[in-house]
């Protein structure tokens, strides 16, 4: 990457055409939030929905900013974590859109991280058959992934993510200065997908986030060049390929194993949030990937330094508890949606940034592998 020109703002255009949509970030977006939603939508109304930690912190904000641009807010407030991804919170989040009589073109706001951008999104997209819906990411994850490219969903006990819609968003406000609130470990969290770009296609900005990543954790142009950088990688994805038939599934570098990981946790985020997941499960990809001799060891080991500097977890190990056998694992990667006709589908790498989708990776080699490497 070039060298860092300090910029207080950044935009990054995800163009789909009439679906097309704006991705602002910088600081100071709550405040401002009212304005830039009314200078796109037509509607009036708009149903705000967020988590329990969130609404302390930014709620009355940003429904003030609403009111001052003449929108009519209503609100609704739900338990955090991974575990309101679910069909009892679904039925809330569409029940309370519809008492507070949001029409198509009227909005639903997710203000929260990726749990309730995913839950109000998939709400967004089904009630009244899709209304407009627009993303306020309170954390670093939510910001450089799930806030971007139109994926919803909610989980169930077959696995993370398996009942959802695609709806995009119609604007995603990205303010940097939520994630100063943020603790440590859920900062390093969404790190993990901010280096995932790099690995999937682009080893110079990998190469950047290893001499940068200090700064991009203390905050300024650093970290908002970073976000940026991580917007335009995934819009450019989605925009190549928007419901996943191609190349759009690289964006899930780490996640087949992660997501097993996170599954065999029971989503208990005192054990594994969905990055810890990620970062091991990118260092594995690396690793399964020098064992089918497709890459070198050493790419393997670079990934793992770097993300255990930052204070990652990069072994199964790591994880606190014990873990089911590995053939348990196995059968979450087996129902996990990157599954078709039955054969495994992993993202594998040729070494930092090569990273390509292998349709027809054999089960024995896997479940040989989880074997290694389970704790």
């Amino acid at each position: 990457m070039n060298a860092i020109t300090p910029a207080s703002e950044r935009l990054v255009r995800v163009p789909l055409g009439e679906r097309a949509y704006d991705i602002l970030i910088g600081p100071g977006l709550i405040a401002r939030a009212g304005k830039e939603i009314a200078a796109r939508l037509k509607g009036r109304r708009a149903a705000v929905i967020t988590d329990e930690n969130v609404a302390p912190l930014y709620l009355d904000a940003l429904i003030a900013s609403l009111q001052e641009a003449g929108i009519q807010p209503s609100k609704l407030v739900l338990p955090a974590g991974e575990k309101t991804k679910s069909f009892e919170h679904l039925m809330a989040v569409c029940d309370a859109v519809l008492t507070a009589r949001v029409e198509r073109n009227d909005a639903v706001i997710a203000l929260g991280g990726g749990v309730i951008g995913d839950l109000s999104g998939f709400a967004a997209g089904i009630v009244r058959r899709g209304v407009r819906f627009v993303q306020v990411p309170t954390s670093l994850l939510s910001q450089v992934d799930s806030s971007v490219g139109g994926k919803t969903g909610i989980n169930t006990h077959h696995g993370k993510n398996l009942i959802g819609v695609f709806h995009q968003p119609d604007l995603v406000l990205a303010d940097t200065d939520v994630l100063n609130t943020l603790s440590e470990r859920e900062f390093r969290a969404g790190y993990a997908e901010v280096a995932k770009y790099g690995l999937i296609d682009k080893p110079d900005f990998f190469a950047w986030l290893e001499a940068n990543w200090k700064e991009v954790f203390s905050g300024g142009a650093q970290r908002i060049e970073a976000i940026a950088a991580s917007c335009q990688a995934k819009s450019d994805v989605v925009v190549a390929d928007e419901r996943e038939n191609g190349p759009r599934a690289l964006l899930n570098l780490g996640h087949t194993f992660g997501h097993a990981l996170e599954a065999a946790t029971a989503y208990d985020s005192r054990r594994l949030v969905h990055g810890e997941g990620v970062s091991i499960g990118m260092v594995l990809a690396h690793e399964f990937s020098s064992r089918l001799n497709l890459a070198s060891p050493d790419d393997a080991k670079r990934v793992e330094t770097h993300l255990k500097a930052v204070g990652l977890p990069t072994r199964m190990g790591d994880i606190p508890g014990e873990l089911p056998p590995a053939e348990v694992l196995m059968d979450a990667i087996a129902q996990d949606k990157k599954v078709k006709s039955g054969k495994l589908t992993f993202i594998l790498t040729r070494g930092i940034g090569q990273s390509f989708v292998a349709d027809d990776v054999p089960s024995s080699e896997v479940l040989s592998f989880l074997r290694e490497k389970h704790p």
